[in-house]
């Protein structure tokens, strides 16, 4: 008998057990004392080093039984959501609106991402097949990528009505007003 499968299925659920742990003690309360933008950025960077997928083509040469469909659509899915991470961070980082929708676009398509990959990772026998940086990936990686996911959802439904910037902050500078001529009267 193989161990493989069960010792992947295993990794991955301590892992998603031990972040899902770490969010609900540490991240989630350090999240409520947050504004909107700065909430969401963290959780959006766990997404930016997803083209960390591009990896599976060396996994694929070294044996990795998935076919060039199969490795191209898990590429195109993490290197798309790569993208949208680092778009949102910037738009966050300046506290455009537009954050929010590429944020929802983000959940979006790593839903759709985590079911597709699932779902050709059952049609070509992949489970269990996964060695060295691969099974890392997978057992860590994937479950962090899946608690910050349900994190940004979270954030943005509780949030929806809160404005990305909570003074009156441009990005990280702040708009100072010289004294006018009727304050500088009263300060004498």
């Amino acid at each position: 008998m193989s161990h493989l499968i069960p010792a992947q299925a295993a990794a991955q659920f301590l892992s998603l057990f031990a972040f899902a742990t770490l969010a609900g003690w540490y991240v989630v309360p350090r999240l409520k004392t947050l504004g909107r933008a700065d909430a969401l950025t963290p959780l959006v960077w766990v997404h930016a080093f997803r083209y960390i997928a591009l990896q599976v083509f060396s996994a694929q040469r070294d044996g990795f039984p998935i076919s060039d469909a199969g490795a191209m659509e898990i590429v195109i899915g993490d290197v798309a959501g790569a993208v949208l991470a680092l778009a949102t961070l910037f738009l966050l980082r300046y506290r455009f609106r537009l954050a929010i929708v590429l944020a929802w676009l983000l959940v979006i398509e790593t839903a759709y991402d985590t079911v597709a990959n699932i779902h050709g990772g059952m049609q070509e026998h992949l489970f269990g097949a996964a060695s060295g940086v691969t099974w890392l990936i997978l057992a860590f990686y994937v479950p962090m990528i899946l608690v910050s996911l349900a994190l940004i959802a979270w954030q943005l439904v509780v949030r929806r009505g809160e404005p990305l910037a909570t003074d009156d902050r441009v990005g990280t500078r702040r708009v100072v007003l010289p004294p006018t001529p009727a304050h500088a009267s009263t300060r004498a």
